[in-house]
């Protein structure tokens, strides 16, 4: 991907649609709620329930970091110059998901149950349940990003494509910035639980505009990958 140094502005506005997608995807932040609940069920002070909600942020954006990183290397090593072909497959993996968060991303009825398979669904609430520590809401919030994959594998192979075709230094701070940026809804609830908001309010929040976010989410995927083929397909054509 040669041309993206001098064409640069048409791939920042589909790194950030496509971040956007990312940060309307909820795993994280519905684990992180749960994970402050029984926190603050359990009679926790709410210093140590800020400590627990900041390690599970910190635990998401390790594993952002290291999946932006890792397919950043791999389009360098296995892709150095991209043809129409590349383009169009990651297209059409944008498209997919797209579609299939629009599908199949919230179960249907009331609340926010996502489409995790039930013994997941299970296994992940008692993790939250039993955390007790900074250690394991780290590797609790990592591992919501990795449960994640299926739907976030669209946005930052996207990214890690434009990155990859970057200087050194540029290709850094774009990985750092995706990142940070995906993560901010985790690490603005943790704001808001540290200014005393309840989970509640924040939970009937996310109730009341799932279809907003997955809707949103995936429009905006659908739209990125005709976008994604029109820059890179239709005009070398």
């Amino acid at each position: 991907m040669t041309n993206v140094s001098d064409a640069l502005w048409p791939y920042v506005l589909a790194v950030v649609a496509g971040l956007f997608a990312h940060a309307c995807l909820q795993l994280g932040v519905s684990m992180l709620t749960l994970l402050n609940s029984h926190a603050i069920g359990s009679g926790r002070a709410h210093a140590a329930v800020l400590r627990l909600s900041f390690s599970y942020s910190l635990g998401a954006l390790a594993a952002t970091v290291g999946l932006v990183i890792a397919l950043t290397y791999i389009f360098t090593s296995l892709f150095p110059f991209y043809s129409t072909l590349e383009w169009t497959l990651l297209a059409g993996l944008i498209a997919g998901v797209g579609i299939a968060v629009l599908l199949f991303y919230y179960r249907r009825g009331k609340g926010t149950l996502l489409w995790l398979p039930r013994g997941f669904v299970e296994f992940a609430s008692s993790r939250a349940k039993k955390t007790k520590n900074t250690v394991e809401a780290f590797s609790l919030g990592l591992m919501m990003v990795i449960a994640e994959l299926p739907f976030l594998i669209a946005p930052i192979a996207l990214t890690a494509a434009i990155l990859s075709g970057q200087p050194s230094l540029e290709r850094s701070i774009g990985i750092g910035a995706y990142s940070l940026a995906a993560c901010l809804p985790l690490f603005s609830i943790t704001a808001l639980i540290g200014s005393g908001h309840k989970i509640s309010t924040i939970q009937r929040w996310r109730e009341n505009n799932k279809n907003f976010l997955q809707w949103s989410s995936g429009l905006t995927l659908i739209l990125l990958s005709i976008y994604v083929f029109a820059i890179n397909v239709w005009s070398a054509v």
